[in-house]
């Protein structure tokens, strides 16, 4: 199971991390590149409004590659699979790879487009798909903590993304093409890893209704042991509850009582993860590293620091979340954020006042992200697999994973302004969030911790039907 985890995440949400992470490393590469191939193509100097035009494309088509992957993502696991699907994305990510790689030495700036578009797809289809097999295939005692191995792959891509991004190792001048071209190795490493492993249990009996494979696959993954036998039950027990029930389309949800407040949950949870103020943080960290008096050349090594907090906190969440239970670790997060908030603001506008407040806006940072990934970061996704049984999961994480893209392309046009408008008492916006979004998990959302999707699903049924 655990190196089920392992061939799925690292073509999975490692990509996303990973292609996230290292745009930021050659930013001022790609701004010559786009200045020289202008020249060299029209004989005149690009205009700087254009090129702050072309570079916010090539950084926000991204979002847009990914906000199409959560579209069609849950469509190829219902008709390819879960393993299948993930096993065609990576086709769309070598070819994003080989034109980011070829778009330096042809002189096409379009090509550098069209690969962010191509691995924001890839990114889209993998944070869809790889939680829907994680989850299917973990038992319920476990499922927490195989789970967060989709958040640990994300972070793990960021992290890995900031090391490689360094200017001693391709973030240099000469290997930028070669650093953007390198979400291919990811790739090929599911391609070569990940048809070792057996397709998802549950969609083979209840999607497929292939009950030999399930079987076969159940064995593979816990022998013939008496968890192989509770499986089995648990997955049989789903199967006639659904009375060949066929997979919900993502429209069908909203017109469907018996998951309006699951599907409400998905929404306040996706929107309260990406608003949260994480890119706040990011986009201030640097301005807080210089103000505690580290050096411009130093801060690249310190922000691998944020990275390697965010890294390590879901490795303590994913320890931890099947022992303390996924509402206390979520709603702590929450209302550490919120706090931190607080603080950040503080520490903003009186850093001038004192020598050591410059030093708290450090902590804070690195709090905030810790805070960040305790709760909100790794458990929102894990929480979306488990609140939906299997004809409407993969449904739900389209709805999600739509949601999270247009949050995360939304945030990142407006927040600029809103940095503008309100400077460091932006996180005042963000700490009203966090804590709402904290209220409502502790009214709405029980514990899933040990239980079965059937189980979950009757604790929603006094919500949504309004009676026992």
């Amino acid at each position: 199971l655990f190196l089920a985890v392992c061939a799925v995440g690292i073509g999975g949400t490692f990509q996303y991390g990973y292609n996230v992470s290292i745009i930021n490393a050659p930013t001022q590469h790609i701004h010559r590149f786009l200045n020289e191939t202008w020249t060299s193509r029209y004989h005149k100097e690009l205009n700087p409004d254009l090129l702050t035009f072309l570079w916010s494309v090539i950084a926000s088509v991204f979002s847009l590659g990914g906000l199409c992957g959560a579209l069609i993502g849950g469509s190829m696991a219902i008709r390819l699979g879960r393993k299948g699907a993930l096993l065609m994305n990576n086709i769309i990510a070598i070819l994003a790879s080989i034109l980011m790689g070829i778009s330096f030495p042809t002189g096409l700036f379009e090509l550098l487009i069209a690969g962010r578009f191509l691995i924001g797809i890839n990114s889209g289809i993998g944070i869809c798909v790889q939680p829907l097999y994680i989850g299917e295939v973990a038992p319920k005692h476990l499922r927490g903590g195989m789970a967060m191995g989709t958040s640990i792959f994300l972070t793990g891509g960021i992290l890995t993304g900031q090391i490689i991004g360094l200017r001693e190792l391709l973030g240099g001048e000469s290997y930028w093409p070669l650093l953007l071209s390198s979400s291919c190795l990811p790739a090929f490493a599911q391609l070569l890893f990940l048809p070792w492993f057996p397709e998802s249990p549950r969609y083979l009996l209840i999607d497929r209704g292939d009950e030999l494979s399930c079987a076969k696959a159940l064995k593979r993954f816990h022998g013939s042991s008496e968890e192989y036998q509770r499986e089995m039950e648990d997955i049989q027990r789903e199967c006639f509850a659904l009375h060949g029930e066929k997979p919900k389309k993502p429209w069908q949800l909203f017109t469907d009582r018996g998951v309006r407040w699951q599907l409400i949950t998905v929404i306040v949870m996706t929107m309260g993860q990406q608003l949260s103020g994480i890119n706040a943080i990011y986009f201030y960290a640097t301005y807080i590293f210089e103000q505690a008096g580290i050096s411009a050349e130093k801060i690249p090594y310190v922000t691998l620091g944020t990275g390697a907090c965010e890294c390590l906190t879901a490795l303590t969440c994913g320890l931890l979340i099947d022992y303390v239970g996924r509402r206390y670790l979520i709603i702590g997060g929450y209302l550490l954020m919120t706090l931190w908030s607080v603080v950040l603001t503080f520490s903003l506008t009186y850093q001038e006042l004192y020598s050591w407040v410059p030093y708290v806006g450090m902590t804070s940072v690195f709090a905030f992200i810790l805070s960040f990934g305790l709760g909100p970061g790794g458990i929102t996704n894990t929480l979306i697999a488990e609140l939906f049984i299997q004809s409407s999961r993969p449904a739900a994480y389209m709805i999600g994973g739509t949601i999270s893209w247009i949050s995360f392309f939304t945030i990142g046009m407006l927040f600029p302004f809103i940095v503008t408008g309100l400077k460091q008492y932006c996180f005042l916006v963000f700490l009203l969030e966090c804590s709402s979004v904290a209220a409502f998990i502790f009214l709405v959302i029980p514990e899933t911790k040990n239980k079965s999707f059937l189980e979950i699903k009757k604790e929603f049924h006094k919500l949504n039907f309004g009676r026992n």
